[in-house]
């Protein structure tokens, strides 16, 4: 009987031995990815910004809040149809960046198509990738660092400006109780399109440069920590200014119109939320990448170590050892 049970621990050692590599090198890199049908809203604020009164004499004034919400909704449908052509698990994001001003009145409403590999991260470029009806071509991540994201300098799109920037790993940092990685990205006063959806009614946004010689100008100090092993940010925060230049915003000192400056955070609630839910989602991650692999191989080697102690019993002779003549 020692014997068979020898035999049988010895097969699941072997099983486990063998199931270990298996699900880290060869089931993780197929389901480690981001889901197509993910749906997430979140609402940030600027408390004591500026906001440019588009309906009070165009002058920008101080507000309590400004309110920004930010939609995310996977496109499945148009997931599948570049699947059929890209030959790969591809994710295609649909999100939508509402401003509204402290009375609850939009201020503008920017739509944005993301597209990119599912595992990676990396940016796929396909039919229907824009930024506000805008054709783009995206370089390097966005809104996502890679699972196990790398203590380095990652290039990140910015949809205001339509173009990729390093955004810059400052070192780990303690967030929430949860260990991350601080990053940092400077976009300079860069000459950005105006939103095609304004307050302004009847007025085409496109014709406003054209017509009026106005242009509008962007910069943004943004701060993201992001939990390194599901690469998702936990928090965000950034120092937004827009500005008018010239046409209508001559008259103004220097020529220029603060349209909106303000500091923009996530919201408490929400913040705790993504915090929860990025914690929920590590755990899955690590327990298929490491927890998993790691158990079964100290259960292979539990069980070995158990069929050798059977098989060593088995072996000695009934009533103990039996002296020499």
């Amino acid at each position: 009987m020692r014997r068979r049970a020898s035999l049988v621990l010895l097969g699941f050692a072997v099983f486990c031995a063998a199931l270990a590599p298996l699900l880290r090198w060869y089931a993780y890199p197929r389901l480690a990815k981001i889901p197509p049908n993910q749906y997430q809203a979140v609402v940030l604020e600027a408390k004591d910004a500026t906001l440019l009164d588009y309906t009070g004499g165009m002058q920008p004034r101080k507000v309590d809040k400004v309110t920004i919400v930010q939609t995310l909704k996977g496109n499945v449908e148009a997931s599948r149809e570049i699947e059929a052509d890209a030959g790969r698990d591809v994710v295609v994001w649909d999100t939508l960046t509402s401003v509204m001003g402290p009375d609850g009145a939009m201020v503008s409403r920017i739509p944005e198509r993301y597209i990119f590999d599912a595992h990676t991260q990396d940016p796929v470029h396909a039919t229907g990738e824009m930024v506000d009806g805008d054709p783009v071509r995206r370089e390097g991540i966005e809104f996502k660092w890679p699972f196990f994201t790398e203590p380095r300098d990652y290039l990140y799109f910015d949809a205001q400006t339509r173009t990729s920037s390093p955004v810059h790993y400052v070192g780990p940092r303690t967030y929430r109780g949860m260990d991350v990685y601080y990053f940092e990205q400077t976009v300079p006063w860069t000459k950005v399109p105006m939103p095609k959806k304004m307050p302004i009614e009847g007025i085409d946004p496109a014709t406003i440069e054209q017509t009026t010689g106005t242009t509008l100008w962007y910069t943004v100090e943004a701060r993201f920590w992001v939990d390194p092993v599901t690469g998702a940010p936990v928090n965000a925060e950034q120092d937004i200014r827009q500005e008018m230049r010239g046409g209508i915003a001559a008259g103004a000192p220097e020529g220029r119109l603060t349209a909106f400056a303000g500091h923009v955070t996530m919201r408490e609630d929400y913040a705790k939320y993504t915090r929860d839910l990025v914690a929920a989602n590590r755990t899955k991650v690590l327990a298929l990448h490491t927890y998993a692999p790691a158990g079964l191989a100290l259960g292979g080697l539990a069980l070995l170590a158990a069929a050798l102690w059977l098989e060593a019993r088995g072996r000695r002779p009934p009533g103990g050892p039996v002296s020499r003549p």
